[in-house]
């Protein structure tokens, strides 16, 4: 298996899993968040569900300055608009990572804030590196569900809630 397949097989794991966590979240608690330092639920969740885009980004461009290219988030307001965003992502990742190949993940890649370089990459670990992102951020946004009573998906295995506890 090539490490292209491989990420892709890998891809279309953690998205069956994460497609199974967005769908949880609830259209009337957008707003919540669980500390002041916390993110809002929203804010969360858009960012899990445009986490696969990275990969889009990561094999199609050398560099991302934040000092060029402000983040601006799509808004969304409820579960479809959320779902809607992370299917969008998920195929613009995947496309481009299937149509890859392995010289392109060795290209390197930049992570800058004008001429602060908070990280030089290769493309293949910017790849990596957004897997990584969802999971950490999923797990997250299950721990954010937890606090407001709505049952978790299983994710490595049955959670709690699906086995009955």
């Amino acid at each position: 298996m090539s490490i292209i397949e491989m990420l892709l097989k890998e891809l279309d794991q953690e998205s069956q899993i994460t497609r199974k966590m967005l769908q949880r979240v609830p259209d009337d608690k957008y707003d919540w968040q669980p500390h002041e330092k916390s993110m809002t639920l929203r804010q969360l969740a858009i960012h899990v569900a445009e986490l696969p885009s990275w990969i889009m980004m990561g094999l199609t461009t050398d560099e991302l300055d934040f000092a060029t290219s402000p983040y601006d988030p799509v808004p969304v307001n409820n579960n479809a608009q959320l779902l809607e965003l992370f299917e969008k992502s998920l195929a613009e990742g995947r496309s481009q990572l299937a149509a890859a190949n392995e010289e392109k993940l060795e290209e390197k890649w930049t992570l800058r804030n004008a001429d602060q370089i908070y990280s030089v990459m290769t493309k293949g670990e910017v790849v990596r590196h957004s897997l990584s992102q969802t999971i950490h951020h999923r797990a997250q946004l299950g721990v954010y569900l937890r606090l407001l009573n709505i049952p978790i998906p299983g994710t490595y295995g049955p959670s709690a809630d699906e086995q009955g506890f």
